[in-house]
């Protein structure tokens, strides 16, 4: 369920170069796209320590109630809670939320982006009750001021289907997947990395169920328009290689899904580093496959090095 990623908001300043000094408001743009790399590349505490200072330069240059102030309570609220500060990124969440409802007036699509990045935080907590109302706030805004068939409002279905699916409601997920890839096919085409994203995440959903035949050639449709799109080397290419690796796993296809993990691992460490948390994903994935095919000494070898990454990444 890759989408279900909280959003980043990345907001180019045109208008405040004449109103604000240059130099204080290119060094906050010089901030918050550092902090953003390092979000992801996994470097997180890094990230937090340019965030926060990203913070302190939009207060100063822009004013505490400046839309571009809840850009960044937003980045570091996301980095906050890829560390599991849960409070600390609701009170940033909330603080952003709110600056841009007042700001922007109720019903701007980034009070929807605000409303979605909260509910995604409520979500990781098991708070599905409070993440539904906002997803379902966020939804309804963007579908009043974007319409309903906007790449936006795909997002929101998407985001919506992730927490119906956490909830068990298989039956509700789909639907809203369904209708999430049919508007991105519509919107921006069938080529297009998002509907490989919908592909994808439709397929995880039909697997979890055991709905191996109707998975596997989403997987697939998937992995090929993300190869085309995006390149053989892209992160989201290794995401497509090991689920279909995972699909073939757990039908005791081992052979198969051996050289797509192969190929997924190798994809993330040139593209991401070898300490990165994906890395360790699709290790801890092998660790399984080798378990499976009675290879103990591999697995042990590789449940050692998913150790070492997630310890460097605490």
């Amino acid at each position: 369920m890759k989408e279900s990623t909280p959003t980043l908001i990345l907001i180019l300043i045109v208008a405040s170069l004449t109103i604000y000094g240059c130099a204080r408001v290119q060094s906050w743009n010089e901030l918050n796209d550092k902090s953003v790399a390092l979000y992801r590349q996994g470097r997180y505490l890094e990230g937090i320590k340019v965030a926060e200072e990203a913070l302190r330069v939009a207060e100063k240059t822009f004013g505490r109630d400046h839309p571009d102030v809840a850009t960044s309570l937003n980045n570091l609220a996301l980095l906050y809670k890829s560390q599991g500060r849960y409070t600390d990124a609701e009170a940033l969440y909330e603080r952003s939320l709110e600056i841009y409802e007042k700001a922007l007036e109720p019903d701007h699509p980034d009070v929807a982006t605000s409303l979605n990045n909260l509910a995604l935080l409520y979500k990781s907590q098991g708070r599905y009750t409070d993440a539904e109302a906002l997803y379902e706030r966020s939804l309804k805004i963007r579908e009043k001021a974007l319409g309903s068939g906007h790449p936006s409002v795909a997002t929101s279905l998407n985001n919506l289907a992730a927490l119906y699916w956490a909830q068990g409601k298989y039956t509700e997920a789909e639907a809203l997947y369904e209708r999430s890839l049919k508007i991105r096919e519509k919107a921006l085409g069938s080529g297009h990395p998002s509907v490989a994203t919908s592909l994808n995440n439709l397929a995880e959903l039909y697997r979890v169920q055991g709905k191996y035949n109707e998975a596997g050639p989403l997987y697939e449709r998937s992995l090929e328009i993300r190869e085309e799109a995006l390149g053989p080397d892209h992160p989201d290419v290794a995401n497509s290689l090991n689920n279909l690796a995972i699909l073939y796993r757990v039908q005791g296809m081992y052979t198969e899904a051996e050289p797509l993990y192969e190929r997924s691992l190798e994809i993330y460490e040139k593209a991401l580093g070898s300490d990165h948390p994906d890395v360790a994903t699709v290790l801890e994935n092998m660790v399984e496959l080798y378990k499976n095919m009675g290879m103990e000494e591999e697995a042990g070898k590789l449940k050692e090095r998913v150790e070492s990454i997630r310890s460097n990444n605490e």
